[in-house]
């Protein structure tokens, strides 16, 4: 059963019709079990695409202030061992990215084969904040759609598996954080100045990531909304998504690894014999 609202391509997307509450009707002591066999089960997967080292994966994550982006990396992409792993966090531009495309930056971050790159917000920044705060007129951003689906084509066709989450959290759950964190001085130091005007804006955001997950969720390149409310729900929709992504690729791993392991030993045999 699938957890996650997987974004149908071409159409229009309402979060309204969406819960973050949902839970699947699953109990949060089940949810733990599998999440934990989920976890083994992405350990073995990315072993296999370090081994044969032909593909990638680009893991997006989005979400608005507090829906769990770091929580989610910490308890599902902690599986992923950090040799073959790297997480990206895409801050205000630099004078030097400013001065390149607004994809340049990301392209650089975009992982190698046999890599695994997770990215702590992307790209899809320049037509979410920049929406919302006016950063950039209409004729600007409008573009960068088409720019981002061209962009994710290219990496799809280079082989690297993308798979983008947008973890789902209501107003009131937001505000509810929030204050949590303002009353618990080991977490206080997450807060900004920002933290409080941004979550008035909360509407707005969800317009605008509503045109964002209809105009960018591709066959190649889906998108998914995960309700965030509950944690361990959010987790365990996010290690499934990606555990059953990246199952379709095993065969293909394997015989890779079967093809270089081959290669290798009969380069060891012929080194013995001479």
């Amino acid at each position: 059963m699938a957890l996650a609202h997987r974004v149908d391509t071409g159409k229009k997307i309402r979060l309204s019709d969406i819960s973050p509450d949902d839970t699947g009707g699953l109990k949060r002591a089940d949810a733990a079990k599998d999440t934990t066999q989920l976890n083994n089960q992405l350990t073995n997967l990315q072993e296999m695409l370090y081994a044969a080292g032909e593909s990638s994966v680009l893991i997006v994550l989005q979400g608005l202030d507090t829906a769990g982006k770091d929580g989610t990396i910490t308890h599902v992409m902690g599986a992923f061992n950090p040799i073959g792993c790297r997480v990206e966090s895409f801050k205000t531009p630099t004078p030097t990215e400013l001065a390149h495309d607004f994809l340049w930056r990301v392209h650089l971050a975009a992982p190698a084969r046999g890599m695994i790159a997770i990215f702590n917000r992307s790209h899809y920044e320049d037509v979410l904040i920049t929406r919302v705060h006016k950063l950039a007129p209409k004729e600007v951003w409008e573009k960068r759609f088409e720019r981002i689906n061209q962009f994710e084509a290219l990496l799809t066709e280079n082989g690297t598996t993308v798979l983008k989450f947008f973890l789902y959290i209501s107003k009131d759950e937001q505000r509810a954080r929030l204050e949590a964190r303002e009353a618990d001085r080991e977490k206080a130091w997450k807060l900004s100045s920002s933290d409080w005007p941004e979550h008035e804006l909360y509407d707005q955001y969800v317009q605008v990531y509503e045109d964002a997950l209809s105009r960018c969720s591709t066959q190649y390149a889906p998108w998914y909304v995960v309700p965030a409310n509950h944690k361990w729900f959010r987790n365990l929709a996010v290690a499934r998504t990606i555990a059953e992504a990246l199952e379709g690729r095993r065969k293909e791993w394997r015989e890779a690894v079967e093809a270089r392991g081959a290669i290798q030993l009969a380069a060891r045999k012929a080194a013995r014999g001479s």
